[in-house]
């Protein structure tokens, strides 16, 4: 069993709203939340094996208030109080605090140290891990490709600019006003050609292994587990690569806080968390799978449902 939990963005900060000015964003609160998730998680018995946290897990308001790196050990202290270890995807709001070259030496950093289990890229953060017999876990960086965290005189950001520029002719590049792929906003990103080959790879391996995986990003890959707008630049890429196999059971992914599920054409459930950033201090949004030979069952918390999932 293990635990999953998605865009915490915690700041210590008034509540808020979203950039639309309706959505209620809980800053402050989503501290206490974790908190509560971290208790009841240590509580499982049998003990979990391990967490995943989907991305965001401090909010952009701590760049402007000088507060990124409090925020950060704040809910890594959180986390810390597991007895298991805590597996990391990294979202746009990392980025709008840190430089990847900075997350890389922050707890933020689950890549075994020292391990070759990611692409040729030495700062792509994707790898996989085996907790269990026939069962493994890959971690996707989805902003591999991005202009996020880069420095701008390197080839990935100009690269990344360059894409970015094609595909969204708007002054500002976060609007999705008129485009006919709406996912092509600076605060999504995507999957660079390296990372797919290498993703490739780890899925024949668990193939002829006749292993199940689950594969986790921050932002989702299914247009039907999400809106037309949060979605990885190239989703479709990453979607050929897993349905070009048999052995991937689920996509785990964050990023759009209302939360998405869709069962695909190949049986693959895509599951988008929904936040715990806009959660109303009386509720949560975390959830607890568990996994066995031909299901997994998540049991979730607030305003993240109970859901059996099939393969």
């Amino acid at each position: 069993s293990f635990g999953v939990i998605a865009d915490i963005q915690y700041a210590d900060a008034e509540d808020g709203y979203d950039f639309s000015g309706s959505r209620r964003r809980y800053y402050r609160q989503s501290l206490n939340l974790l908190r509560d998730a971290v208790e009841a998680w240590a509580a499982e018995r049998p003990p979990l094996t391990f967490v995943l946290q989907l991305g965001d897990s401090i909010d952009g308001l701590n760049a402007r208030s000088g507060e990124a790196d409090g925020a950060l050990e704040q809910v890594l202290a959180a986390l810390g109080r597991l007895p298991v270890p805590v597996h990391h995807a990294w979202g746009n709001h990392e980025f709008y605090n840190f430089s990847r070259a900075r997350l890389e030496h922050t707890g933020l950093n689950s890549r075994p140290a020292g391990a070759t289990v990611g692409p040729p890229a030495e700062d792509c953060q994707a790898y996989h891990f085996s907790p269990a017999a026939r069962f493994r876990v890959i971690v996707l960086d989805a902003y591999d490709l991005s202009i996020l965290g880069r420095e701008p005189d390197s080839p990935h950001y100009r690269e990344s600019l360059r894409l970015l520029r094609e595909k969204n002719p708007n002054d500002n590049l976060n609007s999705p006003t008129g485009l006919k792929e709406p996912q092509f906003v600076e605060f999504n990103g995507g999957f660079s050609q390296a990372q797919l080959d290498w993703f490739n790879e780890v899925l024949k391996f668990s193939d002829e292994n006749q292993e199940k995986v689950i594969v986790m990003g921050h932002l989702p890959i299914h247009p039907d587990a999400s809106d037309r707008v949060s979605l990885a630049w190239n989703y479709e890429d990453a979607l050929l690569v897993i349905h070009s196999h048999q052995c991937v059971v689920c996509f785990l992914a964050g990023h759009l806080h209302d939360g998405g599920y869709c069962l695909d054409s190949h049986g693959v459930h895509h599951l988008t968390l929904e936040g715990v950033i806009e959660t109303p201090p009386e509720s949560n949004a975390f959830g607890t799978i568990y996994v066995y030979e031909d299901k997994m069952i998540l049991k979730g918390r607030g305003r993240i449902s109970d859901r059996v999932m099939h393969f």
